[in-house]
């Protein structure tokens, strides 16, 4: 049995999911994705598994959970910095790819090698607010079918997620205009703050507050 009908036997899909232009996908992204997050990506479409993993998606509903929209680059950028801090990053930036956030705040990776072998790549997940790196030997297919199902134990993940493990929850609109979003950090943390999240200042904004303001602006 494939990792993916392992996965649709554990968490349900929906019943149907926005069709995916992948030659349009790679193209804006430069590089091959593997076939099993095509097939997650086409069974699930945008959404989160156990209302907690937020895969990003080609149509996600905003571009802070899509594929294609502007995280991964300023994770790239938010890494490189991280590590010219002396802060720990176990894998070199330009080899890791986010792929989805948790609502905690904590970022799913690929770990891109070798780069024109996508089904050989891995994943790694971080800390939203510590140092804290956990990396996974198998696919994202894989990876979720192993937390899901209880088998691995991610120290950064609630204990309580397998109860709620056989859950996808769809996101299957889109705001009608883009949403106006402050892009100064500080602005950000204010909101943040003002909004009972515990955030540190000299800590990096995690993406669940900013799906959180986006929300708060009028995205879904």
């Amino acid at each position: 049995m494939t990792s993916i009908e392992q996965l649709t036997r554990l968490c349900p899909p929906p019943a149907d999911a926005p069709p995916v232009d992948w030659d349009a996908v790679e193209t804006t992204l430069g590089f091959r994705l593997p076939e099993d997050y095509k097939q997650l990506a086409a069974v699930y479409g945008p959404g989160a598994f156990a209302d907690f993993i937020r895969v990003f998606h080609p149509h996600g509903v905003t571009e802070w959970v899509d594929l294609t929209g502007r995280v991964p680059t300023a994770m790239w950028e938010q890494l490189q910095n991280d590590q010219a801090a002396g802060r720990p990053v176990p894998y070199d930036p330009q080899c890791l790819f986010v792929v989805g956030v948790t609502d905690n705040g904590e970022h799913l990776f690929w770990i891109t090698g070798p780069r024109n072998d996508p089904g050989a790549w891995h994943i790694a997940v971080n800390e939203a607010r510590g140092p804290l790196w956990c990396t996974f030997n198998g696919t994202l297919t894989d990876f979720l079918v192993s937390v899901l199902s209880g088998d691995t134990a991610v120290p950064q993940f609630p204990d309580g997620l397998r109860q709620a493990a056989t859950t996808f929850f769809p996101s299957t609109s889109r705001p009608s205009a883009p949403t106006a979003l402050p892009t100064d950090t500080n602005v950000i943390r204010e909101w943040a703050r003002a909004n009972g999240y515990d955030l540190p200042s000299r800590k990096r904004v995690p993406a669940a507050i900013i799906v959180a303001l986006v929300q708060a602006h009028g995205g879904e």
